[in-house]
């Protein structure tokens, strides 16, 4: 399967989920991606186990609970288990996913994941109610309002930390080298997520700031730069690129991003599946950060970004498709990465959809 074909046949995760935000490439069914080796016989008896199991809490258990409430529970923790970062997702869940690609969300505005049972904050995002009320990569959420969130997946507690805008919220924290709970009140907002930021830093050298990958951070990238030589009135002579508290977002969206500083086709990233398997090789071109129709969003991208001294800022805050970026620049000489350690996240989710409107993720 071509490197093209995967990229617009499944949807590709390289973070969490945001408290709002959780971001995607199209999707088609999984039918058509299925591995052909794995035509191995059901697990019979593991399944009559399963039936028997819910036959008895049909049967015996106090409440009545409902078979849609019983067969949710056994998926997600089915997939809950796998590690920390593949999910299932309900009907709800993966429309409220679908929908915050925009980059447009009610919420509080950070991302977010799971260690040790409990929620951890991945990185604050710029100018939101999170990040004005002092909330810090690294921090974990012990409780939101009186909810303890051990346990809890991402996608129930980003769906408790949603909410009505100008509704308040109060967030428990537990920081590191902090010697009690850090307890912060919070109103939701809507989040309006701009994923790239420029300004001239003085004559001939350039400062871009890309905060999350989203459907358009490519474009906006090629947009920023060419404002920064309009305003420069001539080519730049070097560029700093800040990835600081930058989560991730779309996989497309970090290879597009190393594509406008790198010379076309060098390999941006790959990726090892079951059994240590090549996966994808996504390379600094078009086909591999376009996956839709319609033109190169780097058409028009001043030539000099492939060349000029650059300098790439991170720390814990950059996150998955972040930590992309930085490392294929890094790796092909073309930046001086700079900062902090960054999150170190390491692993690529894949999006499939399933029937009846669910979804799970998968590493």
């Amino acid at each position: 399967m071509s490197t093209k074909s995967t990229l617009k046949k499944v949807a590709i995760y390289t973070l969490g989920a945001f408290s709002g935000i959780a971001l995607s490439l199209s999707v088609q069914s999984f039918a058509a991606e299925k591995d052909k080796k794995d035509n191995e016989a059901l697990p019979v008896q593991t399944i009559r186990t399963m039936a028997e199991v819910y036959g008895q809490i049909k049967a015996n258990y106090y409440q009545d609970k409902p078979d849609a409430e019983l067969f949710e529970g056994a998926m997600k923790g089915m997939v809950s288990d796998l590690d920390p970062h593949s999910e299932y997702m309900d009907k709800k869940g993966y429309a409220e996913m679908k929908e915050s690609t925009s980059g447009e969300f009610g919420g509080l505005g950070m991302e977010i994941g799971q260690e040790d049972g409990f929620v951890k904050v991945v990185a604050p995002i710029e100018d939101t109610p999170a990040e004005r009320a002092g909330v810090k990569s690294g921090d974990f959420i012990v409780k939101i309002d009186n909810t303890s969130t051990r346990g809890l997946t991402v996608s129930e507690a980003v769906k408790k930390m949603r909410g009505k805008p100008g509704t308040k919220i109060t967030l428990t924290l537990s920081r590191k080298n902090a010697d009690k709970p850090i307890v912060v009140n919070l109103t939701r907002a809507i989040i309006k997520v701009k994923s790239v930021r420029h300004h001239l830093l003085e004559k001939d050298y350039g400062y871009i700031r890309v905060s999350q990958f989203q459907e358009r951070t490519v474009a906006a990238l090629n947009e920023a730069a060419q404002a920064l030589v309009k305003e420069n009135k001539g080519p730049l002579k070097g560029i700093i690129l800040d990835l600081r508290d930058d989560p991730g977002g779309l996989l497309n969206g970090a290879v597009g991003v190393s594509a406008a500083f790198l010379q076309p086709d060098v390999t941006v990233v790959s990726t090892k599946g079951r059994n240590k398997k090549e996966g994808m090789v996504l390379k600094a071109t078009a086909e591999d950060y376009i996956t839709t129709s319609g033109k190169d969003p780097l058409a028009g991208l001043p030539a000099e970004l492939k060349t000029i001294p650059m300098t790439v800022l991170i720390n814990a805050g950059s996150a998955s498709a972040s930590e992309i970026v930085a490392g294929a620049l890094q790796d092909h000489k073309r930046a001086v990465v700079v900062g902090t350690q960054s999150f170190g996240k390491g692993s690529v989710q894949t999006l499939i959809p399933l029937s009846g409107g669910s979804a799970v993720k998968l590493t």
